[in-house]
């Protein structure tokens, strides 16, 4: 029996039957690739992490170069010497936790995977928020403490890793984005500019937080003052500094309690 094509009951079968085989082919496509997926992002965070560090493959002045991924899981092993998890509520620690303290109650994760975006969210709901922060040693052998950070740019998310000393003083960023234009502020990115923080000081001589101000009109092309809590904007990429400015004030001030602790031990 021939089937009539023409029906708009026929239509509709198949209509539906495409998008259950299409539907389940791309869920088991999804969830073969998902482990993939997972471990490239946590390669990916741990490159990150270590280039703020200065733990990276630079050679020329303009390179970019991360630690390779057959390399990077070592390094990280042998260079970040502890990852602490602070828990923070209005402003204030109220716990802090080790690696092993954080994976127990967290169901194995490592610090290194906290959604900041969603810890951002907690905290504007008025719940505890988690803030990541990684102990390591750069190539020369001397302490720093990398932290992640997140904000908006004009047009998506922007985010980071700051690395710092124990006065607080920037040793070195990695600095991304989802969407920035390419040429304006896709230059976020760029060496150029995350070298530009190299020394930058968070704090007033009294101690305060002051941030850093991705500044116009800054007057300092070579980046020699390191004590006016500024660096030099990009060129016509004015709301997407603005937004990398706002993540260091909002995300780095949160980390003050614990510089202050480990300045008084």
């Amino acid at each position: 029996m021939a089937v009539n094509t023409d029906k708009n009951s026929y239509t509709i079968f198949f209509a539906i039957a495409m998008v259950v085989v299409v539907g389940s082919l791309l869920a088991f496509t999804a969830s073969s690739l998902r482990p993939n997926i997972e471990e490239n992002e946590r390669m990916e965070k741990q490159q990150n992490i270590l280039y703020a560090l200065g733990i990276n493959g630079n050679e020329g002045a303009g390179d970019i170069t991360f630690i390779s991924t057959d390399k990077v899981a070592e390094a990280f092993k042998t260079n970040i010497t502890e990852q602490l998890v602070l828990e923070s509520k209005n402003g204030e620690i109220i716990k802090t936790m080790t690696r092993q303290e954080y994976m127990d109650s967290h169901n194995g994760q490592e610090p290194y995977l906290i959604d900041v975006k969603k810890q951002q969210a907690n905290a504007k709901a008025g719940e505890s928020r988690m803030l990541p922060l990684f102990v390591g040693k750069t190539a020369k052998g001397e302490t720093e403490y990398v932290a992640p950070i997140r904000g908006k740019g004009l047009w998506d998310a922007i985010w980071g890793y700051v690395a710092l000393d124990e006065n607080m003083v920037v040793k070195g960023t990695f600095f991304d984005h989802a969407g920035e234009t390419p040429g304006l502020g896709a230059n976020i990115k760029q060496r150029y500019f995350m070298d530009d923080f190299y020394g930058e000081h968070l704090l007033t001589e009294a101690g305060a937080f002051k941030g850093i101000n991705v500044a116009k009109g800054n007057n300092d092309p070579k980046n020699d003052r390191k004590e006016d809590y500024a660096v030099d904007a990009l060129a016509g990429a004015t709301i997407t500094g603005d937004g990398v400015s706002a993540m260091i004030k909002n995300d780095l001030k949160l980390y003050l309690p614990y510089f202050k602790n480990l300045k008084t031990n």
